[in-house]
């Protein structure tokens, strides 16, 4: 093989040694396989809509391990529906004519993902003995007469209904709602739009780095707020 590559590179056809392979030419172009393309989606309409109904169960299992939240699969199967029946009505009465690629929308869900995914708007670390707040951050835009008691109630709630653990609720303005609750202090963070269940563990996991990282100072009160580490302002604005 590396002969002929060497002969239809140099034009020469005289037979060579085997013993004796030439090194390869500085600058020569090595040969490829072509690799074979796969069809485009557009080719076929049939095919077309297997490759959406293949999108609504991927969204089923994306939505079941907590990769995306209510919002979001509501919106996406929405879309993918609205897509499969425009394109078989193009078919049906078109059947020879490809005016059925006119209702294709390939790209398009990718902005309602990003159109619905939840960001982090604030937070406010309370403190689980005195009950107060020991720093805000960002815009957390619930007043301290308002969270203090929704955290007390959350507290009464998560002993006689929930056990302990993280919740979240949706309060005014299409906003939700998170509790974190740890051995020092609980979190609530304040959300555009309902969390998936994803971004509520890393919640979660955040939380316990801060106080790990805060251990000592939170165990000796009084806390001083301006002593301890925030990690939390990297996720403000973004998705978990």
């Amino acid at each position: 093989m590396f002969k002929r590559l060497r002969d239809l590179i140099s034009g020469s056809t005289q037979p060579q040694s085997p013993a004796a392979p030439a090194a390869p030419q500085q600058g020569a172009v090595a040969a490829t396989t072509p690799q074979p393309t796969e069809p485009s989606p557009l080719e076929d309409p049939q095919g077309y809509l297997e490759r959406v109904q293949g999108k609504i169960n991927r969204l089923a299992e994306e939505f079941a391990t907590g990769k995306i939240n209510r919002t979001q699969f509501q919106e996406l199967y929405d879309h993918y529906r609205r897509e499969q029946q425009t394109v078989k009505r193009y078919v049906e009465m078109s059947p020879d004519s490809e005016e059925w690629k006119a209702a294709t929308t390939e790209g398009k869900s990718i902005v309602i993902r990003q159109k619905n995914v939840a960001k982090v708007i604030g937070y406010s670390v309370y403190d689980n003995d005195s009950g107060m707040p020991l720093k805000t951050i960002g815009e957390f835009q619930i007043e301290a007469e308002l969270a203090i008691p929704m955290l007390s109630s959350y507290r009464a709630a998560t002993k006689e209904i929930f056990g302990a653990g993280m919740q979240s609720t949706q309060i005014e303005g299409g906003q939700w709602l998170a509790y974190m609750p740890g051995d020092f202090t609980t979190l609530m963070t304040l959300f555009s739009t309902d969390p998936a269940a994803d971004q509520l563990e890393s919640l979660e996991e955040l939380h316990l780095l801060f106080e790990r990282a805060n251990r000592t100072l939170l165990s000796n009160p009084p806390v001083d707020p301006d002593e301890l580490v925030f990690p939390h302002k990297y996720f403000l604005g973004r998705h978990q």
